[in-house]
């Protein structure tokens, strides 16, 4: 199901330094990658942290602190 030939930019295992941009609704942290958005649970707006992508989804993905 490929979004006319588009593909996230990040993949599953991925381990990346981003910056928490802001909070989504539900409180975890918003970082971006490419444009691409990822939430960060646990993670608070300014938090320059280190992250492993855990789930990608066509829209965002998901993302977990490593240290």
């Amino acid at each position: 199901m490929e979004e006319f030939g588009r593909r996230p930019p990040v993949e599953v295992g991925d381990v990346i330094k981003v910056k928490i941009e802001a909070l989504g609704s539900g409180g975890d942290g918003i970082a971006r990658v490419s444009g691409f958005v990822v939430f960060v649970p646990g993670t608070k707006t300014g938090d320059e942290v280190s992250i492993r992508v855990t789930k990608v989804l066509r829209k965002y993905a998901f993302a977990e602190v490593v240290e």
